[in-house]
């Protein structure tokens, strides 16, 4: 039984999330302590308890403590099994959060792994679906990880109840990764409004392609519109082209221009470019467990965040592995492991 503070590092979801996936891949049970306890409401919230949910199915996992508001937790995997899975999280809480998770052990089940999840697909304080589907999956299918993502309706808060469908084809093994210099060949993005007027998704894409223009870049942004959702919201995410990837997003508010929400997005995409990394500081966080699976990898992410610092904390602690970090955190960073 391999034993977590949940307060280390940054002491929130993420630690769980990773904790949790990784136990699942080499069925090393854990005991997890002082669930979310630097945030201001600890304990499990409905999304970190779906999280566990769907990782628990995928690994046949016996959990005790899977209620909310449940500052620890005991997880027993047992073997990680192909199928189909459905996962209502039942309130606006990040679709993308979970499926970091369950993307984790899913690529090496013993069969394809469907899985449907309900929820926020365009939520504050969570990558965008946008974003894992045009940054963080083409960096990972570099590394051999082979799956698909198909948003059937986006979901804001509050309301929540957007959809996506995501098939992953398990492999024996993921290969390495070495990259440390940004390659950037175009700007892409997309820019959405539901259930509000199309000139919304319009003006937060002029905004961005403005800023970007102003900046020495030409971007091609792609404008979606519809009213298949259970309520109103919109945003924008940016990405670059090439073997290497950044992104830059945004998320409309209420009392927040359109054209805040471009520039927002564009600011932080070319912060991203500035900093010359390979990575950008969200997928400098996500690739950690994938660095560990794959072995021999380097990577130079664009900051160096405390989340960071808590994935490779946690995947040593159960994997046994030993990254190598070569920068503080704020700053720019080389990640190795051996």
């Amino acid at each position: 039984m391999i034993e977590i503070d949940g307060s280390h590092g940054e002491g929130g979801g993420a630690l769980l999330r990773i904790s949790t996936a990784l136990s699942a891949l080499t069925m090393n049970p854990i005991h997890i302590t002082n669930i979310r306890a630097n945030r201001p409401k600890s304990g499990l919230m409905p999304q970190h308890l779906n999280a566990v949910k769907a990782v628990a199915g995928l690994s046949n996992a016996n959990v005790e403590g899977l209620e909310i508001e449940s500052k620890e937790l005991f997880f027993y995997p047992e073997n990680v099994k192909g199928g189909t899975y459905n996962i209502d999280i039942k309130t606006a809480g990040s679709v993308t959060l979970v499926l970091q998770a369950f993307m984790v052990p899913a690529v090496f089940a013993d069969a394809p792994v469907n899985i449907k999840i309900r929820g926020g697909t365009d939520v504050r304080w969570s990558p965008p679906v946008n974003y894992l589907q045009h940054v963080t999956l083409p960096v990972l299918r570099s590394m051999g990880y082979n799956a698909e993502l198909d948003i059937i309706r986006r979901g804001h808060y509050p309301r929540g109840g957007g959809i996506i469908n995501v098939k992953i084809n398990p492999v024996k093994k993921l290969n390495p990764i070495n990259i440390s210099e940004l390659e950037v060949d175009e700007i892409r993005g997309i820019s959405h409004a539901v259930k509000l007027p199309e000139h919304v998704a319009v003006r937060q894409a002029e905004s961005a392609e403005k800023v970007l223009k102003a900046n020495g870049f030409d971007a091609e942004i792609k404008i979606e519109h519809s009213d298949n959702t259970l309520g109103p919201g919109s945003g924008i995410v940016l990405w670059t082209g090439g073997n290497t990837r950044v992104g830059g997003s945004s998320i409309g508010e209420r009392g927040v221009r359109a054209e805040k929400v471009g520039e927002k997005a564009a600011e932080e995409l070319l912060y991203h470019i500035s900093r010359g990394a390979a990575v950008d500081k969200y997928n400098g966080d996500q690739i950690i467990p994938y660095m560990a699976l794959a072995g021999k990898s380097k990577v130079k992410t664009a900051e160096l965040t405390l989340h960071a610092v808590t994935n490779i904390f946690v995947t040593e602690k159960i994997m046994g592995k030993k990254f190598d970090v070569d920068g503080e955190v704020g700053e720019p960073a080389i990640i190795k492991i051996s």
